[in-house]
């Protein structure tokens, strides 16, 4: 194992997974919100920086290549474990939360038992799309969570009829409760919409992969 750059990227991109869960444990929301938010996009985007340098630098690795996708997919499950959670086991969330995870424990546990010729079943430009995203919606919806934490704080104590006043603009809104809820709702449709496609790509290229190892299942 070589401690070039991009392989240093992949191993701070695993250890990041634990971490966004772990902030919840130790910083009160919205700031867990807002540093998960900005530690997995940081995450995240090592995942093309550290494949492009590996790429550019001619320092591709077997280590690399091995720890890659499992420090996306630590990525990703973590953090759907902690949004499902935050979300209240939302059935929009938790559904293709849920169709994700077992496309990857499946996928996962069909390359360990094909071993070295998973290899040969190379990755298509549409499981990058998948993977991205992936990322992409998870990051938009811990922002979510933590619009939805300042709407919740600032409207504690407030009736429905003077939120609703407000929100309709016939009371003056002196605390930005508006655009946090805007922000809120925005973000959740966005992630909403951007979890689904996820959830579509990730089937699509699960069925994929599965078809392509069937000749080596055989026998």
């Amino acid at each position: 194992m070589t401690w070039s750059l991009p392989n240093i990227l992949t191993v701070l991109r695993l250890l990041a997974a634990p971490g966004v869960a772990v902030l919840f444990l130790y910083f009160t929301r919205p700031w867990a919100d807002w540093i998960a938010l900005v530690l997995f996009s940081g995450a995240a985007l090592t995942d093309w920086i550290d494949g492009y340098l590996a790429r550019a630098w001619s320092q591709e690795s077997k280590f690399g290549a091995m720890l890659d996708p499992i420090a996306d997919k630590a990525m990703v499950v973590i953090a759907l474990l902690v949004i499902c959670g935050f979300s209240g086991m939302d059935p929009w969330i938790l559904l293709p939360a849920t169709l994700i995870l077992f496309r990857e424990t499946f996928v996962s546990g069909l390359r360990e038992f094909l071993g070295d010729t998973a290899g040969t079943l190379r990755v298509t430009r549409l499981a990058k799309w998948k993977t991205a995203a992936q990322m992409t919606a998870i990051a938009v919806l811990f922002s979510t969570g933590a619009f939805e934490h300042y709407f919740i704080m600032q409207t504690w104590g407030m009736s429905d009829a003077v939120v609703r006043d407000i929100l309709a603009g016939e009371v003056p809104d002196e605390l930005g409760i508006v655009w946090k809820y805007r922000g809120m709702q925005i973000s959740w449709w966005v992630g909403i919409v951007l979890l689904w496609a996820a959830m579509v790509l990730t089937l699509v290229t699960g069925g994929d992969y599965f078809r392509k190892s069937l000749p080596h299942l055989k026998g």
